[in-house]
């Protein structure tokens, strides 16, 4: 059925065209007035944004001066003030203190064990040849005597010079306290192939291991572990560290 106009005569087709292509018209008329009505909204919110935004920052300025005024009504006026002139005075630098080297001597000396030391007094002579600290009882000795203490180190110095024995010795005993070993066997020789047959490094050993701190105690070993070719020395258990707290 064809369309018909507003006054109820039937239309033509040229006539039906034509009111489709002002009704198109009309909508995108319509949608663009829509477009435009956003953009207008988007617009007075951005300023309305920065309208605020400029009312804080007055306020913020206004704030500040402000601040300005009652600083300078209840300070004053003021001015800076001049740092004084500074003096550079070209100091001499201390000459470096050997530090190291001196705690090197300290040791050395420490380590140097005199020959000429007389023990002779420190010496017991009953039950063969023996030594203790003051501080040490006679019943620790005749236990190290009697072999109570397990040996767990020996130094043999057969062969060696005045120097190197001494220095074996201290390095030996310095070492073996460290590592908690407390008895020891010192093997000195008996002086069978010596001039005279007289033992050259037993009264030395004996005056050497008496100046050693770590060493409490020594006497004349057995038959069996030498004789009077050896001593059987006792150390100072060292202390035992206690451990750190949490």
């Amino acid at each position: 059925m064809g369309a018909s106009s507003a006054t109820g005569r039937p239309c033509d087709g040229a006539t039906v065209t034509k009111f489709r292509a002002r009704l198109g018209a009309s909508t995108v008329k319509l949608q663009g007035m829509k477009d435009l009505g956003a953009l207008r909204d988007a617009l007075r919110q951005a300023q309305a944004l920065a309208a605020e935004e400029g009312a804080r920052q007055a306020a913020e300025q206004a704030r500040l001066a402000r601040e300005r005024d009652l600083f300078a009504s209840t300070v004053g006026s003021v001015r800076p003030v001049k740092a004084p002139a500074k003096a550079h005075v070209a100091r001499a630098k201390p000459a470096p203190e050997p530090r190291q080297r001196q705690l090197d001597e300290q040791a050395a000396l420490q380590e140097a064990l005199s020959d000429e030391v007389d023990v002779e007094s420190l010496l017991l002579t009953d039950d063969g040849l023996s030594y203790r600290r003051p501080d040490i009882s006679a019943e620790v000795l005749a236990k190290l005597r009697r072999g109570h203490w397990a040996i767990q180190g020996e130094l043999d110095l057969h062969g060696l010079r005045r120097d190197a024995a001494r220095e074996a010795l201290s390095d030996f005993i310095r070492r073996a306290h460290q590592h908690s070993r407390r008895c020891l066997r010192v093997v000195h020789g008996k002086g069978h192939g010596s001039p005279g047959r007289e033992p050259v490094l037993k009264a030395k050993v004996q005056r050497w291991l008496a100046q050693r701190m770590e060493v409490i105690a020594f006497a004349q070993a057995a038959g069996p572990q030498g004789g009077a070719g050896a001593l059987i020395v006792l150390l100072a258990s060292r202390p035992h560290r206690q451990p750190p707290a949490t």
